[in-house]
């Protein structure tokens, strides 16, 4: 087990942690491969047998090992195969003190759903399997809170499921998609799943970066898909005057004649700024998604989308000869939800909750050292000496946090992604934390 102890130059429990888990990372341990016991090698690093266990503890926290008793530790093998290879590192791994992992809404600032099912008939049913797949009195309540006149809208199973239908309407063999960096991992492993090559732009305060949008186009793409709001890990909300800016790049690009922008907002009933769409000045050519997961409850799988009739059209009729239609009882308690007073409070309460606990953590980072621009919605996006250091150093602590690699497109930087919508107190505590792990 010597060369184990070889790769490791700082013999604290993190240094230890640290240097285990790039060796796991190269490849240097695969997967199932036993580890030296704790005793081994605190005698090999001249170490208390203490402070290897520690580090230990702070390997099988994030789940890079695993204890099998008197066997021994092993290098832990994935047993998520079905779930897609970026989001395996947040699976099958033990609880925390604090799980800042998950991108994932508080479950106490969720509006009730009590009232709302109250409301629904106990009856499910429709008069033909080719009634109209959205109820009238829902897709007249999203045509009025809509950004820009659009000319047809439908509800589908959540953003995913309407990022990849709107992809299946415009990708062709050989196509190009133009993505943000960082951007969210599902969206990566879509493309890759679809053989579609990826063109990444770049992002700064206030959305996509036109010169970079600008470079991808020259390309022709099929499509570009962008988070418009509450950007998923960044915090960027784009401004109305970037959005024109955007759209003015798009329209004067003699490569991008046929390509269709498609807009994920995932987030926007949560969101501290207004919802802002390039629909408004290219609507012939935009999808916008609201997806009402992070707001309302992830488990109501449940997003609307509009664009231009020609595409929507299309893609309910592929719907038709799948799942049909988004059931009608979800998307009348969607609708209760939407128009009910009662619930209009929580989701404001919820967005300035979510707003303040941003700005609380933002605050506890500064203090410590470690300057964040205030990001909306519930991620925090921080750039860190070692990504797998610091996840590592924040395990050890009771702390799990997404390593960063997952939301590029390509090597470039350390990062790590907090669910800072999930830290409810002790901001000052998690800040310092978070402060010294960014500097591990």
């Amino acid at each position: 087990m010597k060369s184990v102890a070889l790769a490791i130059d700082e013999t604290s429990p993190s240094g230890i942690a640290g240097a285990i888990a790039r060796l796991i990372s190269s490849g240097d341990l695969a997967p199932g491969d036993r580890l030296p016991t704790v005793r081994e090698l605190a005698a090999d690093l001249g170490v208390s047998p203490a402070t290897v266990s520690h580090a230990w503890q702070a390997l099988a926290g994030v789940g890079l090992i695993v204890s099998r008793g008197r066997s021994g530790s092993f290098v832990r093998a994935a047993r998520t195969a079905w779930i897609p290879p970026r989001s395996r590192n947040l699976a099958d791994q033990p609880l925390a003190r604090l799980d800042l992992s998950t991108g994932t809404p508080d479950p106490l600032l969720l509006p009730d759903l009590g009232p709302a099912l109250s409301r629904v008939s106990s009856r499910a049913g429709t008069a033909s399997y080719l009634d109209s797949p959205v109820l009238p009195e829902l897709e007249t309540l999203l045509r009025a809170s809509w950004p820009y006149e659009v000319e047809a809208v439908t509800v589908v199973d959540g953003a995913m499921d309407a990022i990849s239908r709107s992809l299946d309407l415009v990708l062709r063999f050989g196509s190009r998609v133009v993505v943000e960096t960082p951007g969210f991992p599902p969206v990566f492993d879509l493309l890759e799943h679809l053989g579609i090559e990826r063109l990444p732009v770049e992002l700064d305060e206030r959305g996509i970066r036109p010169d970079s949008l600008a470079a991808a186009l020259k390309l022709s793409p099929a499509a570009i898909v962008l988070q418009p709001r509450t950007h998923n890990p960044a915090g960027v909300s784009m401004t109305a005057e970037r959005a024109e800016e955007l759209a003015r790049v798009i329209r004067s690009s003699r490569f991008a004649e046929d390509t269709v922008v498609i807009e994920d907002d995932h987030s926007g009933a949560i969101s501290a700024v207004p919802e802002v769409s390039l629909g408004t000045f290219l609507p012939e050519r935009v999808v916008h998604i609201r997806s009402f997961s992070k707001s309302h409850g992830p488990d109501l799988r449940i997003a609307a989308v509009g664009g231009p009739r020609a595409l929507i059209d299309r893609l309910v009729a592929r719907r038709l000869l799948g799942p049909g239609w988004t059931p009608r009882m979800l998307q009348r308690i969607l609708y209760d939800l939407l128009t009910s007073a009662n619930t209009i409070d929580q989701i404001s309460d919820a967005r300035r909750v979510y707003r303040g606990r941003q700005k609380a953590l933002s605050d506890a980072l500064a203090a410590h050292g470690y300057a964040a621009t205030l990001p909306d919605g519930i991620n925090l996006w921080m750039r860190v000496e070692d990504e797998r250091a610091a996840v590592v150093q924040l395990a050890a602590a009771g702390i799990r946090v997404a390593a960063g690699t997952p939301f590029l497109t390509a090597p470039d930087g350390q990062f790590i992604r907090i669910t800072a919508g999930l830290v409810r107190d002790d901001f000052d505590a998690v800040g310092a934390l978070l402060a010294a792990a960014a500097r591990a």
